[in-house]
């Protein structure tokens, strides 16, 4: 019996998305056959995790593949053990996030990213919203922070943001930990 890990599928899967998306698709909503659309679901995605990322990796070069799978399995984690498996059914519309200024002690973006991160790793975002776009992205790098290491520690914080500060105050003493040593 071969096994064949959800990263392998979810790999392939990634790896339709670019190529789509590459071919000029801009059509999420054909993207996945229902057998691709039912595996995502099994572990806390919906096709729209997918072609997100596959956009900004088109169009910026980044995430990069390993960037999204840590992502990904943060969410699976999520989906699989605080949510039991059972889908989210609500969405946070754009509207409802913080505003891109908006500050938590002085740190613009920071309530922000905090609430996408936990609707992220709930099922919540909305067709429109993504977790790790360019404005993310940005507010990481500047602090030093890895998409899913933020995300995990969202998720270990329980809604504490005073964790989750201390975290993001603390890698502005580290050396940045996307360089090389």
């Amino acid at each position: 019996m071969e096994l064949k890990p959800w990263t392998k599928r979810l790999r392939a899967v990634y790896d339709k998305a670019i190529s789509l998306y590459r071919a000029g698709n801009r059509d999420d909503t054909t993207y996945f056959t229902e057998d691709e659309t039912r595996f995502l679901a099994s572990v806390g995605l919906r096709p729209i995790n997918v072609y997100d990322y596959a956009e900004d990796f088109v169009t910026s070069g980044e995430p990069d593949w390993e960037t999204y799978l840590l992502i990904a399995a943060a969410r699976r984690d999520h989906f699989l053990f605080e949510q039991q498996g059972v889908e989210n059914m609500q969405e946070i519309r754009a509207d409802q996030l913080p505003s891109k200024r908006t500050t938590l002690e002085g740190i613009p973006w920071l309530p922000r990213i905090i609430e996408k991160a936990h609707c992220f790793l709930g099922g919540a975002l909305c067709h429109d919203i993504m977790y790790c776009c360019g404005g993310d992205r940005h507010f990481l790098r500047e602090h030093g922070l890895h998409p899913a290491d933020f995300l995990r520690v969202v998720s270990a914080a329980k809604g504490d943001n005073q964790k989750i500060l201390a975290f993001v105050k603390g890698s502005e003493k580290q050396p940045a930990q996307n360089e090389a040593r």
